[in-house]
């Protein structure tokens, strides 16, 4: 499974220009992106800024050692964000919760869990456990992106938001749905017939839609609201191992171990 990195154009405005004090932040995003390193002149190409502007942005972060500078002249995000990331990442309220059902999934299934949200126009991943066995596994990552108008969970948690085909074009807007595959549904008619299929099912598929040769299911997963997802699960499963049918075939069990009262 692809995902998107983030990005100055997901974070930014429009026209992607960095003013002002935001310039250090979006930095520090562009040093996400490049965890082998990369050069002041390459930062400064991507966040659209002077070199003597970047650099100075480049040595806050240093000071707070937000961002490191290698042996080869190469930035790179500094152990002190790793460590405040993955501090913050273990101690979240969802990843703890849903780690117990992720696995659960995983092992029944021998195909990958995920628990994921929405932000924007895309789908961010939260918590993810591969099956025990299987040499060949999804690409998702943790804090990595997908279109939401691709996935199944996308789907999930925008039906709870886009009630109807008006609410569905506003939410698209003036850009264009991408084709993630052949099968990918890109008008607002087709993600509304889509949504509307979600609320009277109360889940979720994907056939394909976002990468070929994975299918996907997901259920709502609710956390603080009875009413409103915090999030959703998904089992995403190569076809060729685990068809999109047998997970159907399957989802009233599918759905009692997301809501957390299945024993085998």
């Amino acid at each position: 499974m692809t995902t998107e990195p983030d990005s100055l154009t997901i974070h930014g405005s429009e026209s992607g220009r960095v003013v002002g004090s935001d310039r250090v932040l979006y930095v520090l995003v562009e040093l996400a992106n490049h965890a082998n390193g990369t050069t002041l002149d390459e930062i400064a190409k991507a966040v659209r800024s002077p070199k003597p502007t970047v650099h100075r942005a480049l040595a806050s972060l240093c000071r707070a050692g937000l961002a490191n500078k290698d042996g080869r002249g190469r930035y790179i995000l500094g152990d002190e964000f790793l460590r405040m990331a993955f501090t913050h990442h273990e101690s979240r309220p969802d990843h703890v919760r849903v780690q117990p059902i992720l696995r659960q999934l995983a092992e029944r299934y021998e195909e990958t869990a995920h628990y994921a949200v929405l932000d924007g126009h895309h789908i961010i991943y939260r918590a993810k456990v591969d099956p025990i066995g299987g040499s060949i596994r999804l690409t998702s990552t943790i804090g990595g992106r997908n279109p939401a108008h691709s996935t199944a969970i996308g789907r999930v948690l925008l039906s709870y938001k886009l009630s109807n085909l008006e609410d569905v074009r506003t939410w698209i807007g003036d850009r264009m749905l991408t084709p993630q595959t052949p099968n990918t549904v890109t008008t607002a008619e087709g993600l509304h017939q889509r949504l509307e299929q979600v609320r009277e099912l109360g889940y979720a598929v994907d056939d394909e839609e976002n990468e070929l040769g994975v299918n996907c299911i997901a259920f709502p997963y609710f956390l603080s609201s009875p009413r409103v997802a915090s999030g959703a699960i998904s089992v995403s499963a190569l076809s060729y191992r685990t068809s999109l049918q047998d997970l159907v075939d399957d989802v009233a069990t599918l759905r009692a171990i997301v809501a957390g009262g299945y024993e085998d």
